[in-house]
């Protein structure tokens, strides 16, 4: 009812532009402020056609956009399998490139990812991926290597304890996989950005260099982070999840937790920490498997 009220409204504001004017759609394309011009619905019209006509038109239309369309499709599938691996890559490379200056343009630590009651905590845990996970530790026996930090005069060796007396920070927000699929999850850890005002109190991020490796005790698994998305207020070194100490399968006894960037770059089981203002290398980013290094979202 209300779409034909509007369209009667719309008609009789035509007709009196008409009446005011004395223009009508029929001086166009003589005179640019006729009707046609306002509403901006320039078009010619054809001579009558009868309902078979028109539907003939129609066809034939209908086929060539789908000619046209499947040809569009085969050139595509033909091109990249012509195409070669070296361009393939460089293809993929600037891609990922593109990807990430726009999520960086979007970036900012004041923006922070949704968080959610605790009933809506995902039961049970799902797991997913088992890189450097292949012998389990005790919390008495891990130790986590810092290594290129500022300000500190030496590497750092720590155990989990000092790990927890730093300050404690919980969250419950959305874990996302770069598969499609996403669960909440109640984290409980350490800032990284706490973390390094606890060994480096004197830094400030810009004296920091620019990105960070961290790797899996057997360094079997490993990834790299800008430094910005490490310092998001939304990035722990977690040892809880969903109000218990981490299982081996989720990374015991310390993991990092992101809502920044997708499951790939939250490594499990860190084991050793390492600064560095030349980009390092990444698990999933490798030719081999071909993904995006920066994974953020």
């Amino acid at each position: 009812m209300n779409e034909d009220k509007d369209k009667e409204v719309l008609i009789e504001k035509v007709r009196e532009f008409e009446r005011r004017t004395g223009k009508t759609a029929d001086s166009w394309p003589d005179d640019p402020n006729n009707t046609a011009s306002v509403l901006k619905e320039h078009r010619y019209l054809s001579e009558p056609v009868s309902p078979a006509e028109a539907e003939r038109d129609m066809f034939a239309r209908s086929r060539r956009g789908f000619l046209v369309g499947g040809v569009a499709a085969l050139v595509g599938i033909f091109s990249w399998k012509w195409m070669g691996d070296e361009t393939k890559a460089a293809l993929f490379r600037r891609t990922f490139a593109f990807n990430e200056s726009v999520s960086k343009f979007f970036y900012s630590t004041r923006r922070l990812a949704a968080e959610f009651p605790p009933e809506r905590i995902t039961r049970p845990e799902r797991f997913n991926g088992a890189e450097g996970l292949a012998e389990e530790i005790t919390a008495a026996d891990w130790r986590l290597q810092v290594k290129g930090l500022p300000g500190s005069t030496a590497d750092l060796t720590l155990t989990i304890d000092d790990v927890k007396r730093l300050p404690r920070t919980e969250m419950i927000t959305e874990f996302k996989c770069i598969e499609g699929w996403s669960t909440i999850v109640h984290w409980a850890g350490v800032r990284f950005s706490d973390f390094i005002a606890a060994y480096s109190p004197t830094i400030t991020p810009r004296d920091l260099p620019k990105y960070v490796l961290l790797l899996t005790p057997d360094e079997k698994y490993f990834v790299g982070w800008d430094i910005e998305s490490i310092l998001h207020p939304q990035t722990l070194l977690a040892y809880e999840m969903n109000e218990a100490p981490l299982r081996h399968e989720h990374g015991a006894p310390l993991r990092l937790a992101s809502t920044a960037k997708y499951g790939i770059k939250q490594i499990k089981r860190v084991g050793t920490i390492e600064f560095t203002n030349e980009r390092p290398r990444d698990f999933w980013s490798q030719p081999v498997f071909g993904y995006d290094w920066y994974s953020g979202h």
